[in-house]
């Protein structure tokens, strides 16, 4: 490789690896410690906060285009201002110069029918705006090296799911083993963090680890039982038919009587309790919205339901996105056993006409019109889904489909006030390590250590820029196999030096003699690192938990190991002795 090449892969080499830090950066040093901690919130409790802000901010604006409409945008409202102008020419309307308080709340209602509905606009735009902002920073979070729980505290739970049973309850489905034991890790993994999330508790990490195992950490202080009962928890799904008259009158009453529904307890007062006939319960059309959290429907927030299901959803056996063949219009496939096929056609058979909705966990996620008896077991759901809807209720179905025992393993809790100690000890072992290991080499090596310095600097940036890439968690096992890697690097190092050393005393000018030193140590340092990789690779696979994490590291720094070493360390020798035109060599208190 020429020295245009060399020095073209580390610039990309150095990019890449900023690309891939950038997110631990800005989380670590660029996000408020007030910032962090809201971004760690679930996904519930951040939307309560935004439409919270929204709801005051909003108020507080109104109040201040009472009092002087004409005051003009501040600095801080300079995205208001744009949204504003934006809707201004979306209206076709001038955009006035400058832009007041009173002409950006009057920009919401060009396209609204009422005052009511420009305010709600408004009030949607705000919420967003926080949205927006704490979603940013989870997702620096999420893509960020992340503190294991032994740094951080918090819960570590292992939970193994039963694939035989999973795999004996659809051996009719015609499905390969293999795939049906994927699909119901992908399905059970999505389970527990739509209801860990949705619980209330922190963002937790959750993985597939082997085959059958779920990783869960709860950082923080989550409480034991309640992440034992999400997890023991079981699913339900059952197809049951609609009451369109008892829905319509009661979704009536309820928009315009909505305090005067439920009591404090969230029960039916008597007077809402009259819309619901006997042998039916009324039951909340919940929809994703754009926290990825389930809400009710706003145009169809409730729906009476027969209380006996038409079908229970274990006569489900597959489930899948797929087209209309003429209108290519997205729709929901899912095909039906035999007992089942023939209780869903006699059923549809009887109720033409009559609305037929999916219900999950007590809540209904579809509701769709029976146009014809559906005979043969194979299901068509069709209307106006997003693809992402679509999606979602694919895996409604599948929840059903691919239903599989879980059970807990092993759980342990680890207090944070251990975690942050155990933090400032690695950092420190790190420093320590560092600073002892670079005197020793500007010692012993004079100008030359500057090199080994550099690469090490290097080596731990690239390190951390791979950990992050990878989406892996720091804990104190990987702190070790950063230590030890730290030592190995700068062997390196030690085996080149020693080599142009050696030629140098033969006499041999400065570029002869670093080409034949790097030429000569090449092999030997592929050699001890090559070994170091297998070792560590062995580990990572026959190994688990902290032999894991440990080997993860090693591996890592095996690499950046050889890059810094062979490449870097390459590069600042030739620029000394081309670029700065050096005939000598720094490298020995004994070689002149």
């Amino acid at each position: 490789m020429n020295k245009k090449s060399r020095l073209l892969l580390i610039l990309v080499v150095l990019g890449a690896c900023l690309a891939f830090l950038w997110p631990s950066l800005t989380w670590y040093f660029r996000t408020s410690e007030e910032d962090q901690q809201k971004a760690l919130w679930s996904l519930e409790k951040i939307k309560d906060y935004s439409e919270k802000c929204a709801d005051k901010d909003v108020n507080e604006f109104i109040a201040a285009v009472k009092a002087n409409k004409d005051a003009v945008l501040t600095e801080d409202q300079a995205w208001l201002a744009d949204v504003a102008k934006k809707n201004y020419k979306e209206a076709k309307k001038s955009v006035p110069s400058p832009m007041t308080l009173g002409a950006a709340l009057d920009s919401f209602g060009f396209m609204a029918r009422n005052k009511e509905e420009a305010e709600n606009n408004f009030r949607k735009i705000i919420e967003s705006n926080y949205r927006t902002a704490i979603l940013k920073n989870k997702k620096n979070y999420q893509n960020s090296v992340k503190l294991g729980l032994d740094l951080s505290g918090g819960i570590n739970v292992i939970v193994k799911a039963d694939l035989d049973a999973a795999v004996n309850a659809q051996k009719d489905s015609g499905a390969a083993e293999e795939q049906i034991k994927r699909e119901v890790m992908e399905n059970a993994i999505t389970t527990l963090t739509n209801s860990i999330d949705q619980f209330g508790l922190s963002s937790p990490t959750i993985r597939q680890q082997g085959e059958d195992r779920i990783y869960i950490e709860l950082p923080g202080s989550a409480d034991a039982s309640q992440v034992n009962a999400i997890i023991a928890g079981r699913g339900s799904l059952s197809f049951r038919l609609v009451n369109e008259q008892a829905t319509s009158d009661f979704n009536e009453y309820y928009k315009n009587n909505k305090s005067l529904c439920f009591d404090d307890n969230g029960n039916l007062t008597e007077e809402a309790a009259a819309f619901v006939p006997e042998g039916y319960e009324l039951l909340g059309v919940y929809e994703t919205d754009e926290y990825g959290l389930e809400q009710r429907n706003v145009y169809t927030p409730y729906a009476i339901v027969d209380k006996v299901p038409a079908l229970d959803g274990q006569s489900v056996t597959a489930a899948e996105v797929g087209r209309e063949e003429i209108s290519n219009k997205i729709q929901v496939n899912f095909r039906l056993n035999e007992e089942g096929a023939k209780i869903f056609a006699d059923f549809t058979t009887a109720n033409k006409g009559r609305q037929l909705c999916i219900v999950s966990d007590g809540k209904i996620k579809s509701i769709a019109t029976i146009n014809d008896a559906i005979t043969g077991g194979s299901v068509a759901l069709t209307g106006s889904f997003s693809a992402q809807e679509a999606d979602n209720l694919r895996k409604v179905l599948k929840t059903a489909v691919l239903n599989v025992p879980l059970s807990i393993e092993s759980q342990q809790s680890i207090g944070a006030a251990l975690g942050a100690k155990s933090i400032r000890q690695g950092i420190m072992a790190i420093g320590i390590g560092l600073i002892a290991i670079m005197i020793f080499m500007l010692i012993w090596y004079k100008g030359a250590g500057v090199n080994a310095c550099v690469a090490q600097i290097l080596n731990l940036y690239i390190m951390f820029s791979i950990l992050s890439a990878l989406n892996l968690t720091l804990t104190l096992p990987m702190i070790a196999g950063m230590i030890l890697t730290i030592g190995m690097a700068v062997d390196a190092n030690v085996i080149i030096f020693e080599r142009i050393k050696e030629e140098l005393a033969l006499g041999k000018e400065r570029a002869a003699a670093i080409a034949n030193g790097f030429d000569d140590a090449l092999w030997a340092i592929l050699d001890s690192n090559i070994t170091t990789f297998i070792a560590a690779a062995f580990m990572s696979q026959l190994g688990s938990g902290a032999i894991q994490g440990f080997a993860y590291s090693l591996a890592i720094g095996v690499v950046s190991t050889l890059f810094t070493a062979l490449v870097v360390s390459r590069l600042i020798f030739d620029f000394g002795t081309e670029a700065m035109h050096k005939k000598s060599i720094s490298i020995s208190w004994r070689i002149k």
